[in-house]
Parts: structure tokens; sequence; C-alpha cells
């Protein structure tokens, strides 16, 4: 057994019935982008993160789920190990990297390379509690996960310099 799925079933004894429903909530705030939606309308209605958190969600779908997925295709470990009984759907989708934390640490990073300051600390924080709640549902390895984090944190830094060069043009 891979040191990562070992991982996950140490999580998996950190279960508990609040726990359950709480990473269960936590993870649908990433289903179907709807977090993330509102994370954009959120960005876009700040004049200060408007064009990068456009941007950098633009540069996160197209690396997560346009390419990095399809052309990894990682199967979940769900799949690997079906002794695991899901508290969510099986997600339809490949395993690397994490969609849903690439989208949070987007938002966050979005933020902070904004210097938003009232608003990337929670939103941080929701990143991680939807990170780890994938790992806790047994839908993503622990490097799918950290792959979402590099990617979501590449996509907020591209988003904020693709934005910076574009608008403070060097002679």
């Amino acid at each position: 057994m891979s040191i990562e799925l070992k991982i996950l079933d140490l999580i998996q004894t950190l279960h508990t019935p609040i726990l359950d429903r709480l990473m269960c909530f936590v993870t649908r705030l990433g289903n179907a982008g709807a977090i993330w939606i509102l994370a954009a309308a959120i960005l876009l209605l700040i004049p200060k993160t408007r064009k990068t958190g456009a941007v950098a969600l633009l540069i996160d779908a197209i690396l997560c789920n346009g390419i990095l997925k399809p052309f990894i295709a990682r199967i979940r470990p769900c799949d690997i190990n079906p002794e695991i009984s899901l508290l969510i759907p099986r997600p339809d989708d490949f395993s690397f990297p994490s969609g849903h934390t690439a989208a949070a640490f987007t938002s966050a990073a979005a933020l902070y390379f904004t210097r938003e300051k009232n608003l990337w600390k929670p939103a941080l924080v929701l990143a991680v509690l939807i990170a780890f709640s994938r790992l806790y549902l047994y839908v993503h390895y622990p490097t799918d996960v950290l792959g979402g984090i590099a990617v979501g944190v590449l996509a907020g830094y591209a988003g904020w310099g693709i934005i910076n060069l574009t608008s403070n043009p060097h002679p």
C-alpha cells in the first residue's frame, strides 16, 4: 500500500458524525463551482481585485480541468480502495490535481496578491478546510491536494502578474 493511501487511511480514523457532516458541507461549497462563482462575484465587486480574480480563476480552470486532469488521468483513491464507503457521490473526473482545492487557493491567492487584507485570511481558512475535506472524504490523494494548492497559488499569482503587466506597461 502506498504512503498516500496510508495517510488517507489514518485520516479515516478521525471520522465522527459531526466531522462527517462538516466535511460534507465544506466540500459541497466547491461543488459545481458554487462557492467560486460567489468568490468570483465578490472579486468582481471589489475594484482592486476585479481583473486579477477573473484572470486567475480562468487560468485555474484552464490549467486544472482543461490540461492537467485529462493529461495525467489519475485514478481516485476511492477507486483503488473500494472498501471505503464514500459520504459523497463519487466525482466523475480524474483525481490530479484537486479542482476544489485549486479553485479555493486561486481565490485566496488572488485576494492575497491584490492586498485585500480583510478577505484573504478567511478565504485561506476556507481553502484549507476544503483541501482537508477532499482527503477526509477519500476522493483525493495528498499529492492531488498539494497539486491543487500549487495550481491555485500559481493561478492567483499569474492573474495578479498579468493584470499588473497590462495595467502598468513599462516604456
